[in-house]
């Protein structure tokens, strides 16, 4: 796949599927723009010196003007990735309103202010928006024990169907990958990490889902589950 000189933001592109996707991306010519919660995470970040990449901290991507900080003066935009999100699990008795709203906030209004912005700089050119559910945001009876997550991943994954619809006309088509793999493996001790997909077969998904290759796939939620 041929990304070259197509300029591409990448949110949670510092974290370990994000790192994978920018990885892969870099390898096929792209332009990335990660944006990051704080300097320290900028820091950390192992590609961040490479060529090909634009780096800023911004914030919360939950916050309006984070968000417009980060897509300003990119253009032409070809793809944006969202990647950025969290992880929580409690019985729902259990779960503060300050939860609930942290879930929402990382998982649902990050992707929802991003989708937005991406749609707005892509108008008249076309491109590609790549979402992240989860596998509970499918089946939801498997979140049983992190409702919150659940929740706020359906909602992605309903705000990646009824979006693709709308701007398919504009020539942007609208995806989500929804992998079984959870971003903090601390939380699920008992799991067999084996049967998980692996950072870099998840992103080989959300990378054809970015590019000129993709032609006609649209308001697909890719079930990425490995043998899990």
């Amino acid at each position: 796949m041929d990304f070259r000189d197509r300029h591409i933001v990448v949110s949670g592109g510092a974290g370990a599927l994000g790192t994978a996707v920018v990885a892969a991306l870099l390898d096929a010519g792209a332009v990335c723009h990660v944006p990051c919660f704080d300097e320290a995470e900028a820091q950390r970040f192992r590609l961040r010196d490479h060529k090909g990449i634009r780096l800023t901290v911004a914030g919360s991507l939950a916050d309006e003007t984070a968000v417009a900080r980060v897509y300003e003066g990119i253009a032409p935009l070809w793809a944006s990735i969202h990647i950025a999100g969290g992880f929580a699990a409690a019985p729902f008795a259990e779960t503060s309103v300050a939860t609930l709203r942290q879930q929402l906030d990382m998982n649902f209004v990050s992707c929802a202010l991003c989708c937005r912005a991406a749609v707005k700089a892509m108008r008249g050119g076309g491109g590609r928006i790549v979402n992240v559910a989860a596998r509970p945001g499918l089946e939801w009876r498997s979140g049983a024990g992190m409702v919150a997550y659940t929740a706020s991943k359906a909602a992605v994954a309903a705000l990646t169907v009824a979006l693709a619809e709308e701007v398919a006309k504009d020539g942007i088509l609208v995806n989500a990958v929804a992998p079984s793999t959870q971003a903090n493996r601390a939380a699920m001790p008992k799991a067999d990490y084996a049967l998980w997909p692996k950072v870099e077969e998840v992103a080989a998904t959300i990378v054809f889902l970015a590019s000129p290759d993709n032609r006609v796939t649209r308001g697909g939620i890719v079930p990425v589950y490995g043998k899990s």
